[in-house]
């Protein structure tokens, strides 16, 4: 384990995937490995990509990686995808989208499957952040899979949440205005040269006019990702934001990380230790209970 934790801090592309698969899989080493990870990691910027399917949220991540990279920043990508019914494992390949960085030795791409998790992410996004941070990436890229407004679990792991829209989702506006809408720091309305950029823009902007305060209304960027229209608007912005923010705020979304994976470690011991102290043929004798209506799942 000592040779794995010298081989991540190294930026060792097959350590780092090694290390993210222990914890995405449970493995009895895992604990120990973060306990390590831990001690050695320094913060990243975390980048939560977000929105609904078909906005184009990973060609705009193959955008930033050019950009962050023409920075000399080192970058961890973790896209969630949602999970194959049969294996469990993400549909969509870690470099399907982003090939062209994937021989790129400071850029490092992890598709994680959301198996069955809510909030549109990888139960071990937490944990695979830890690692990338451990092994000296200055941005970690998390990109979630298109769900709705499940998605504001995002939040909780991200310095600065990008919402990404189309033109053509000005119908389904008011479906995002309770969840996904209010966690964006930056709103990207993407593939601006379909039809209706404008109108999608005058109606977001007149959503945001009612709710929020003039001084807490996120800026609002029309990209075309495919053609690296706007990107350097929308990374100018990404920079002014992450500048705004003081101290205090980056230890508060910190903390949120932190108790983010705190609450699921918790969750994991206390399900082991009720695996371990009852049997399977007393659980399934209390099912058989529940079924009869001789008892309840709450009592």
């Amino acid at each position: 384990m000592r040779d794995l934790i010298k081989e991540i801090r190294q930026g060792n592309a097959r350590a780092i995937a090694k290390a993210i698969s222990l914890v995405e899989n449970d493995s009895a080493a895992a604990q120990s490995l973060m306990r390590q990870v831990f001690a050695c990691r320094k913060d990243a910027v975390v980048l939560g990509i977000t929105g609904a399917p078909g906005t184009g949220k990973s060609t705009l991540v193959d955008q930033l990686i050019g950009w962050l990279r023409s920075a000399d920043r080192k970058i961890g990508i973790v896209a969630v995808d949602p999970s194959s019914p049969f294996s469990g494992g993400a549909i969509l390949g870690d470099r399907i989208r982003m090939m062209r960085h994937s021989v790129d030795a400071d850029v490092f791409i992890r598709s994680m499957a959301t198996r069955g998790n809510l909030g549109g992410l990888a139960k071990a996004t937490g944990e695979a952040i830890a690692i990338f941070e451990a092994a000296g990436k200055d941005y970690v890229l998390v990109e979630t899979v298109g769900v709705g407004q499940d998605e504001v679990e995002v939040v909780k792991l991200a310095d600065l949440v990008l919402v990404v829209l189309t033109p053509d989702a000005g119908d389904e506006i008011q479906a995002f205005k309770a969840g996904i809408m209010e966690i964006a720091d930056l709103f990207i309305i993407n593939k601006a040269d379909h039809p209706g950029a404008e109108k999608m823009e005058l109606q977001l902007r007149a959503m945001l006019d009612l709710g929020l305060a003039e001084n807490d209304k996120p800026p609002v960027i029309q990209t075309v990702a495919t053609k690296g229209k706007g990107i350097e608007v929308m990374m100018r912005e990404v920079e002014r934001l992450l500048g705004g923010r003081d101290r205090r705020a980056q230890e508060v979304r910190r903390k949120r990380l932190l108790a983010w994976m705190l609450r699921d470690i918790t969750r994991e011991k206390i399900n082991r230790m009720i695996a371990r102290d009852i049997p399977d043929s007393v659980f399934m004798e209390y099912v058989d209970q529940i079924y009869h209506r001789r008892s309840d799942p709450y009592t």
